[in-house]
């Protein structure tokens, strides 16, 4: 009686390794909504704000991230949906 082969699960359970945060790297006290060139890195080309786990950003700077690309919006510095 044959016996099926045994798969490798190391690299099936492996996880990626997690990216730095680009913002804590930089020392960044505040997030502004200024800053457009910076919140572009966090804004897909549909105009949709990137989760953290593809952004590489903590926690904390995911969320200044949202508040500044949403205040951006409103005040037209970002647009809502890409054309």
């Amino acid at each position: 009686m044959a016996t099926a082969p045994k798969i490798k699960r190391a690299t099936k359970d492996r996880r990626p390794k997690k990216k730095p945060c680009s913002l804590c790297i930089e020392k960044a006290v505040d997030v502004v909504y200024r800053d457009v060139s910076r919140l572009r890195k966090y804004v897909s080309e549909r105009g949709k704000i990137v989760p953290r786990r593809i952004s590489g950003a903590c926690s904390k700077h995911q969320r200044m991230v949202t508040v500044a690309v949403k205040r951006a919006r409103v005040i037209a510095f970002l647009p809502f949906v890409a054309e």
